[in-house]
């Protein structure tokens, strides 16, 4: 049975029958009447005494009164069992109603903090996902940063060879320029002037130019690190070689005299 049940029950038995409603208003008036003749007599005892003196009067009878109240045992006024069941059943109304309004109360309270989890649980949610994307952004901005620097250190090393490699190119056709002006292919200088070109033609048809022997020399020590000697053969003209060799340009083998390579610069 829950509070609405007692409610309407105790509602439908609320009036009392006319016998306990007359015994309950002359137990009314008796104590009524008996606290107009204590009042009276209060008056009249205090009227024999100075203002002072009835204050202290009163405070004395006070503490009496209550000393008496402490040691005496409640006990109850009607002794009709109608009245009392109808005094218990307006106690438990009463006491009804206030556990609904409790309860309406807690109620209004539990779906207030259901609501309030609700959002607190969504919001967490939220957070974690910002998180997450957060997390994955930072992750994919560090990759990207990593490549791009792999990626820019690429570019950088290729533009450099780039460079290397056009300045070696531009070194070499100044030194192809210098050496073909300075040191051109060697000729018959007893040859007449009439054949003089054809037979240097010929004289130097199976020789290398001193441009052809350095670039020899240097790509033997650049791909053969461990042995850059080159072993002069009948195309290696010899005052070229001499020339390597005086000026500290090229140096023999320890062993084989017939092998040169390229001096160490560094």
């Amino acid at each position: 049975m829950n509070m609405g049940e007692v409610r309407s029950e105790g509602e439908a038995e609320a009036r009392l029958s006319d016998a306990a409603q007359t015994e309950l208003m002359e137990l009314c008036e008796k104590q009524f009447n008996r606290l107009e003749k204590l009042q009276n007599d209060v008056l009249l005892s205090d009227s024999e005494f100075p203002p002072e003196q009835q204050a202290l009067n009163r405070l004395i009878a006070t503490e009496a009164e209550v000393k008496q109240w402490l040691l005496m045992e409640p006990s109850l006024l009607p002794t009709n069992s109608e009245i009392l069941r109808q005094a218990v059943k307006e106690e438990m109304l009463k006491l009804c109603s206030e556990l609904e309004m409790v309860v309406s109360c807690c109620e209004a309270r539990r779906n207030k903090l259901k609501e309030t989890k609700e959002l607190e649980e969504k919001w967490l949610e939220e957070k974690k996902q910002v998180l997450l994307v957060a997390k994955n952004h930072i992750e994919r901005l560090k990759r990207e940063q990593e490549s791009l620097s792999e990626h820019s250190i690429l570019l950088e090393v290729k533009e450099k060879i780039r460079k290397v490699k056009e300045y070696h190119e531009k070194l070499m056709e100044c030194l192809g320029d210098v050496l073909e002006t300075h040191v051109p292919l060697p000729t018959n200088e007893s040859t007449s002037s009439k054949r003089k070109k054809s037979v240097a033609h010929e004289f130097s048809k199976g020789l290398l130019s001193l441009s052809d022997i350095l670039e020899i020399l240097m790509n033997k020590i650049l791909s053969e690190a461990h042995d850059p000697y080159v072993l002069i053969d009948h195309t290696f003209w010899p005052p070229y070689v001499e020339l390597l060799l005086r000026h500290g340009i090229a140096v023999r083998h320890q062993e084989n005299k017939l092998k040169i390579r390229l001096e160490k610069f560094f």
